[in-house]
């Protein structure tokens, strides 16, 4: 098996490749995952790739952050010069990438990110046969299902194995987007999972506060044999933004117990030393053993990395005292974590003080002041998450961003990124030309009267999980109506007395995550959908469209399949897709991009709902499901289940119903109204009702990124 690295400087990559890692993985410029870190230079990047490759260490970067439509431009002339660079591969979860690098750069190897929630045998095939060389799973796989998806193919597959785990599935996380328009999609992600939330109730219902989604670091040191046998070929290590000591302890202990005899634990007793002195969160398995873990979260920690020193004494201004946890050196990195907001600030100490007098270094136990970037609160506690000891260490002379600063100049690609701008653009002008008024089956471009009376200059389309959706009264005539399939929601359909214009209007909806063991039941299900006429789906992901060959029926996409530009229409469409609803982060300026190059691809929104802001497979204690939870910053979430997922909601609806005319100005196609999650009853329809009239002010909504420019 692979032994794959992180690295955010280029301290971290020496360190990597001494330590034994056969790969390492790096963000490319401007387009990758972890975008609140520095930036590499093309110059820096080349030195990376030049001496890895001398030292015998793949090099792959990663490109994994979804791109705006005015972004495409930049990342063709990236993709131009990486080319050029020649990396190992590039790890992307946009489609728009994939259509460039299929379309213009096929001799780069693409692995598909964690990013895109590749988590069963089907998603992998799918996109293996698509062209990715390599899949990246999700952390919540189990060893069995991993197992059984390398048995059903020759696709690489790539595990996390070490490191941070996020609290949702990567790439179906709104959260951060949500609350500030930072996309942990375009690695902006201000990780508002590991904050305090405090559930609220009266009585016997009145919870207490914790950080609830703050989940503890993974560590599979002891189960690499088992992931050997899985057939899993590469172990990744998460980590980009860790420190040079975090890494090499890491990659040592992991390259210890690879290259040892299997089940020798003096050398795992040896490994895990090392992996102590990293600095990392507490450790769990993860859902390695099972699909129902019991030790992935620590509701009574902050999840901050690194060991914890201890809370602070606020003193004067700056100044705090702490019985400190651990040994302290000037110079150690620490972490202030600050309890009210949940906030954390990262600063390199410069003073300790013990007994008046300042000293270099304190040991365990010591009372001390320090003087912090801000005056401490109430709780504030602190944590040492880098020590000065070994850090500061000389690069090496084989890592020389000078050597190629100039070779880069002399690379011609400008006429080649031209020549594909033109390109783009081009088919861009000709999708925009195209007859984007085609009626759908039973549908029309211009929204008919309903029985509640009223138009609207967007066609709108209603969604829930119940298919008594269709005995309800609209205030317009809905152009379709999406049930989310579930057991309940097939049974309930197949007990209902199918009459009436509305049931010709049935748009079936998967869920975006299907575990392996679920497969069946929903080629099941579509399968006898189908034989009674459902001809009409929404999929969750780009794999599904696998379960519709040879069925003759017509597809939509969900906002999870993350479309923020023109280029990932075009794959969607280009694996058949009629349509499909656009990411519900788009901003006006992006949205209007997007509808200006995708010409007969039907493009909807989501306008009103309570969108996922996060969606687990966790759902042990502390979990309380129908019940609110509220931040340090006073915000209100309401967390459900639904398809067996933990998912948090916002308590106030996202609706764009305001923007109808707007948003059909603009080309959109079609509007959906998402009641996911939430009882059908007249209220919600008069409110909708309202949003869309504007006579009168409904319930409290927010706009998401709409109004704001997206991050």
């Amino acid at each position: 098996m692979e032994l794959l690295a992180p690295a955010g400087t280029l301290e971290v990559f020496e360190v990597a490749v001494e330590a034994g890692a056969d790969a390492v993985y790096i963000g490319a410029p401007f387009f990758n995952a972890r975008e609140l870190a520095r930036h590499f230079t093309l110059a820096e990047v080349a030195a990376m790739i030049d001496h890895g490759h001398k030292h015998g260490t793949r090099v792959y970067l990663a490109m994994n952050s979804l791109i705006k439509e005015d972004e495409v431009a930049k990342a063709v002339e990236s993709l131009a010069v990486l080319e050029k660079l020649e990396p190992d591969a590039l790890i992307i979860q946009d489609l728009g990438l994939y259509y460039l690098l299929k379309k213009f750069f096929p001799k780069i190897r693409i692995h598909a990110s964690t990013l895109m929630a590749t988590h069963n045998t089907m998603a992998v095939e799918k996109l293996a046969a698509m062209g990715y060389s390599r899949v990246v799973l999700p952390r919540e796989n189990t060893i069995a299902e991993i197992k059984q998806i390398t048995a059903s193919t020759d696709v690489e597959i790539e595990v996390f194995v070490h490191g941070a785990m996020c609290f949702s599935y990567s790439g179906l996380c709104l959260f951060s987007s949500f609350q500030g328009g930072r996309s942990s999609l375009r690695g902006r992600c201000v990780q508002p999972c590991r904050r305090r939330y405090t559930w609220q109730g009266r009585g016997k219902a009145k919870g207490g506060s914790g950080y609830l989604f703050s989940m503890n670091d993974l560590e599979g040191i002891d189960l690499l044999p088992e992931l050997a046998a899985a057939g899993v070929s590469s172990l990744k290590i998460e980590g980009r933004m860790r420190s040079s000591s975090y890494v090499g302890n890491v990659v040592r202990a992991y390259r210890m117990v690879l290259d040892g005899a299997p089940g020798d634990k003096g050398v795992l007793a040896a490994a895990r030393h090392l992996l102590n002195n990293a600095m990392g969160r507490k450790s769990t398995r993860g859902y390695f053993p099972t699909s129902r873990p019991s030790d992935v979260l620590a509701p009574q920690h902050s999840g901050n990395i690194g060991i914890f020193l201890g809370k602070l004494k606020p003193g004067r201004g700056r100044l705090a005292t702490i019985k400190i946890n651990g040994p302290l050196i000037v110079g150690d990195r620490l972490r202030l974590h600050r309890e009210k907001s949940g906030e954390r600030q990262g600063f390199s100490l410069r003073k300790i003080k013990v007994g008046g007098a300042f000293v270099e270094q304190a040991a365990k136990g010591a009372v001390v002041s320090l003087e912090l970037p801000v005056p401490a609160g109430p709780g504030d506690s602190i944590y040492k998450v880098d020590s000065a000891a070994g850090r500061g260490r000389p690069l090496g002379r084989g890592i020389s961003p000078e050597r190629f600063a100039g070779r880069l100049e002399e690379l011609d690609v400008e006429g080649r990124v031209t020549k594909i701008i033109a390109e783009i653009s081009g088919a861009s002008r000709q999708a925009g030309a195209a007859n984007l008024s085609a009626p759908l089956p039973g549908g029309s471009k211009t929204a008919r009267p309903g029985r509640g009376g009223g138009n609207v200059p967007l066609p709108l389309w209603f969604r829930s999980d119940d298919p008594f959706l269709v005995k309800q009264r609209f205030p317009i005539m809905p152009e379709r109506l999406v049930i989310n399939l579930s057991g309940e929601a097939f049974n309930r359909f197949l007990r209902m007395k199918k009459s009436g214009p509305l049931f010709r209007r049935i748009v079936w909806a998967l869920p975006f995550v299907i575990d392996e063991d679920k497969l069946s039941f929903f080629r099941e299900r579509i399968a006898g959908l189908v034989e009674l006429g459902s001809r009409e789906w929404q999929i969750g992901h780009v794999s599904q469209s696998e379960f519709f060959k040879g069925l003759g029926c017509r597809l939509y996409g969900d906002y999870t399949l993350n479309v923020l530009n023109s280029l990932g229409a075009r794959v969607l469409k280009e694996n058949g897709l009629a349509g499909g609803l656009v990411s519900i982060e788009n901003d006006r300026a992006n949205l209007a991009g997007i509808c200006r190059s995708t010409g007969d691809f039907r493009k909807g929104m989501t306008v009103y709902g309570f969108p996922a802001l996060f969606t687990s497979r966790y759902s042990g204690p502390p979990m309380q499901y129908d019940r609110i939870f509220k931040s340090p910053r006073g915000e209100s979430f309401l967390l459900r289940q639904a398809w067996g997922y933990t998912r948090a909601l916002p308590t106030q609806p996202f609706s764009l119903l305001a923007e109808l005319a707007g948003l059909a100005k603009l080309g959109l196609d079609y509007g959906m109204v998402d009641l996911s999650g939430h009882p059908l009853t007249g209220k919600v329809m008069e409110d909708i009702a309202r949003g869309i009239t504007g006579l009168a002010k409904g319930e409290k909504a927010v706009g998401f990124n709409f109004h704001r420019t997206l991050s």
